[in-house]
């Protein structure tokens, strides 16, 4: 059945890219839809555990190792608890194809809000090094944009979701427009001075935060309160989430409506016009499909959903998507590499215990490859979230001296893991199963993606140099970790569909606009065509921000 004509713009998924276009074509007067394959979460009433001690969650807020073997394999990596179990997608109902030597964990959100229900916040300018380093080194596809482009878009962006950190005038980590960094503790400042001192090069800073130091009265959101719940849904709306930001935005202005349960399994597509004609949509109960027309669909269902979507648009009697005339779409697929960790002991200090749960800690910023450093056997390059603290002793004993003893504490310890970039490979790439469908009658998703030399010879040196600078700064029994590497794992997935000046080479233009199709904007990770070492979120905001902005321009001008 088709839907009558009642909306100017679509909007295919509600997470951090899909909540700023909702809120930004609202704004400039379009009529949206947004759609939603997620259940419906509404802001503070669908928290379930907001606030609530462990004693009040089930299984004292650890999952079920049934329910991980049969629901959530993702869990045994330490995203889902019984608090969160809801945010997330049921890997026995929607699967992917999981086939043997195919190693990717796709970790996906199942609720309107997406990932910007779970994410972990940490939210940095991407420098201009990040957006010139194909180039100069011709690998993968040429940024069509650089630094100065987005800039201002950061900060529209940052100024409306509050970030909090602290300026530092470095050229690979470009300052944002901060509220008051959220203070390191006493042995973080202790690690900082000696670090510093130890390691000449090196910075120990705030971390960057999209958890807001200072209320926005006029959002009707509340600072952080330093519970560190911020996976359960926060009812202050302290930290960025579409729930707390853009949807009451989008929905302030009347014209916008949203479905949820609404699983888009392709776009239809005109090729004489070679305009997007119209969204297909199954019921997530009732299995019932329409197709919804619009004449402006922005794509923001995260990058490997947004890349089923598109490859899944074929034409009929084919196999070829309508939007891979440059032979890319599906190609070019990222993730950051971690799980490399460092920790050692902070001798002294006993004195002091930190009260309450901040929600972030500190970072040390890429220094490998920056200011013209050559010859250590990688390109780009990593960065390291850390934090120290003291942990409970365990119990001994029985009785009162158990008690007593339960209140003391152990030591200062520093931890901290690398996160490193990945280079874009033409042949890291998903694809559509020839044979495997979902519930839906959706093809299911594969991947072939794997870290290469250059990823793991950087993990190495991130090992070796993280054990290094903490015994230099003093801190004893240093030890590390490597854990096995799986694309996925970050949940910080690009590419797919990158951007690029040639519609030969790439499935977007500059303006996240697709090449084929002038009405047809992707503005998730799926367009980048690297991904520095850095979180990506922020800049996915500032780009869909940006591409709205130029979409609403065109489609005034008549030239959509």
């Amino acid at each position: 059945m088709a839907a009558t004509d009642q909306f100017d713009a679509i909007v295919i998924g509600s997470g951090v890219s899909g909540g700023w276009a909702a809120k930004e074509l609202t704004e400039k007067g379009l009529r949206v839809l947004m759609l939603d394959r997620g259940v419906m979460v509404e802001h503070g009433a669908d928290y379930t555990y907001d606030g609530a001690p462990p004693y009040e969650i089930p299984a004292r807020n650890m999952m079920p190792r049934p329910l991980v073997k049969s629901d959530y394999f993702i869990a045994t990596h330490g995203y889902v608890s019984p608090s969160n179990q809801k945010f997330y997608n049921n890997d026995r109902l929607n699967p992917y194809a999981y086939d043997e030597g195919e190693k990717f964990y796709w970790i996906r959100p199942g609720a309107v809000g997406g990932k910007s229900l779970i994410w972990g916040r940490w939210s940095f300018r991407w420098a201009p090094e990040d957006f010139e380093a194909n180039k100069r080194e011709n690998i993968g596809g040429e940024w069509p944009i650089g630094y100065d482009d987005l800039a201002p878009w950061y900060d529209y962006v940052e100024k409306y979701v509050g970030v909090s950190g602290s300026r530092e005038n470095l050229p690979q980590l470009p300052d944002s427009q901060f509220q008051p960094p959220i203070p390191m503790n006493v042995a973080e400042k202790w690690v900082k001075e000696r670090l510093e001192t130890t390691s000449p090069g090196r910075k120990l800073i705030h971390t960057r935060l999209s958890n807001m130091t200072e209320d926005k009265p006029e959002q009707g959101r509340s600072k952080c309160q330093f519970r560190a719940q911020c996976g359960r849904g926060c009812s202050f709306g302290a930290y960025f989430s579409t729930q707390a930001v853009t949807l009451p935005a989008a929905r302030a202005t009347g014209l916008l409506t949203l479905r949820s349960d609404a699983v888009v399994s392709n776009l239809e597509y005109d090729p004489a016009t070679k305009r997007v004609t119209g969204v297909r949509v199954v019921d997530a109960n009732t299995k019932q499909a329409e197709i919804i027309p619009a004449r402006l669909v922005f794509l923001c269902a995260s990058a490997m959903a947004s890349t089923q979507i598109l490859m899944n648009s074929r034409i009929p009697g084919t196999g070829r998507s309508h939007f891979d005339n440059s032979g890319t779409l599906g190609r070019y697929v990222m993730d950051h590499i971690f799980r490399v960790n460092i920790w050692g002991d902070i001798p002294g200090m006993t004195e002091y215990i930190e009260y309450g749960r901040r929600p972030g800690g500190v970072y040390i910023p890429r220094f490998r490859n920056v200011g013209g450093e050559e010859g250590i056997g990688f390109l780009r390059g990593y960065g390291y979230q850390g934090s120290a603290y003291r942990s409970p002793l365990p119990p001994e004993g029985f009785g009162a001296s158990m008690k007593h003893g339960m209140r003391g504490y152990g030591p200062w310890r520093f931890g901290m893991g690398a996160f490193g970039e990945c280079l874009p490979y033409e042949d890291n790439r998903v694809s559509l199963h020839p044979d495997k469908v979902d519930r839906f009658g959706i093809p299911l998703m594969r991947f072939d993606v794997t870290f290469r030399d250059n990823e793991l010879k950087m993990m190495g040196d991130a090992q070796a140099e993280g054990e290094r600078m903490l015994r230099a700064a003093g801190l004893t029994n240093v030890s590390s970790e490597r854990r096995e590497h799986v694309p996925g794992d970050a949940i910080h997935e690009m590419g797919g569909a990158r951007m690029g000046a040639d519609p030969r080479q790439s499935v977007l233009n500059k303006w996240s606009q697709a090449h084929d199709a002038a009405n047809l904007f992707v503005t998730d990770g799926a367009q980048m065509p690297s991904i520095s070492c850095v979180n990506p979120s922020l800049t996915f905001m500032a780009f869909t921000a940006r591409a709205a902005d130029y979409a609403v321009k065109q489609l005034k001008a008549g030239a959509i």
